[in-house]
């Protein structure tokens, strides 16, 4: 069983990003709240772990913010659908 290996934080002044090794893949999770994406990288696709921070440029984060608030827009949708706020 092969286990997640975390390899660094990537600074962010909004969003928890944390770059993982795993199955021949990096992994990037990004945390906003109780959100979180993740994106799966092949090791085939970058040279070493240290070129994926270059690939969360700021199109690519400023995505990933409207993403994070589209998620809380539905979840909060769906708790008053049940009567839950």
């Amino acid at each position: 069983m092969l286990l997640m290996r975390f390899l660094q934080n990537i600074p962010h002044p909004q969003l928890s990003i944390g770059l993982y090794a795993w199955n021949n893949k990096y992994i990037v999770k990004i945390e906003a709240g109780p959100y979180e994406q993740t994106y799966k990288v092949s090791e085939l696709d970058v040279i070493s772990p240290d070129d994926v921070p270059a690939l969360l440029d700021e199109p690519f984060l400023a995505q990933v913010v409207r993403r994070f608030q589209e998620m809380d827009t539905d979840w909060q949708a769906t708790l008053e659908r049940q009567d839950l706020l």
